[in-house]
């Protein structure tokens, strides 16, 4: 029981693992045995800044430089003290629900216009004219606004409170995210450690040591 136990434990996929309909929060091989987390929030300048540096410059990188060595996953960081992050949170699922292969693509194109859902923008909209926007987001990339619209509306019949089609799916990347502790975004974890060392101000220089300390 102790070596099954010390088994499961060091298997990586299996510590860091997806949910299936989260396939699409994965970059790289499913197999490769090293883990880089980052928790983010669509609405935080900070996670705009590391993700940024992430796609463009880190990842091609690690792809170059360790070959199914390291796998990505981006994890969602709700933080309800900005007024939309549950909402563009929303978006990104129900993307990602009609086509996976979209998560990234639209969590590029949620960062790039991240400022026309900060607190002030969007103080004199409705939540009607917020998923409106972000339909408009979502067909850019290629995914049917009606379909986008549909999943994240919550309807307007009798008061149940019962959410939306995204909302089961909303809290489980909540409660991963309380279970292991995180409170702000970014946070990043390596190998489901989390390390606070990481910032969002790195250079890819400063991400090159990072892996070499690691790999």
């Amino acid at each position: 029981m102790r070596m099954q136990r010390v088994s499961a434990i060091s298997n990586n996929s299996f510590v860091m693992a997806l949910a299936p309909q989260f396939a699409g929060h994965r970059l790289g091989s499913i197999s490769a045995p090293h883990t880089l987390e980052v928790y983010l929030d669509y609405v935080c300048p900070f996670s705009a800044k590391i993700y940024k540096r992430i796609r463009e410059q880190v990842w091609p990188f690690v792809e170059q430089t360790y070959p199914n060595k390291v796998q990505f996953i981006f994890r969602q960081q709700i933080q309800p003290w900005h007024a939309t992050s549950t909402l563009v949170h929303e978006a990104a699922l129900a993307v990602e629900k009609l086509d996976e292969s979209k998560f990234y693509p639209f969590s590029d194109i949620l960062f790039a216009h991240q400022q026309e859902f900060f607190d002030e923008a969007v103080e004199t909209k409705s939540r009607r004219e917020l998923i409106a926007e972000l339909a408009k987001l979502a067909e850019s990339v290629g995914v049917p606004s009606d379909k986008f619209t549909e999943l994240i509306a919550n309807g307007t019949g009798e008061p149940k409170n019962h959410g939306n089609s995204i909302s089961n799916d909303l809290k489980l990347a909540i409660k991963l995210g309380r279970q292991n502790g995180i409170h702000v975004s970014p946070t990043a974890l390596f190998d489901g450690l989390q390390d606070n060392s990481v910032s969002s101000g790195w250079e890819l220089d400063q991400w090159k040591e990072f892996f070499k300390s690691k790999l």
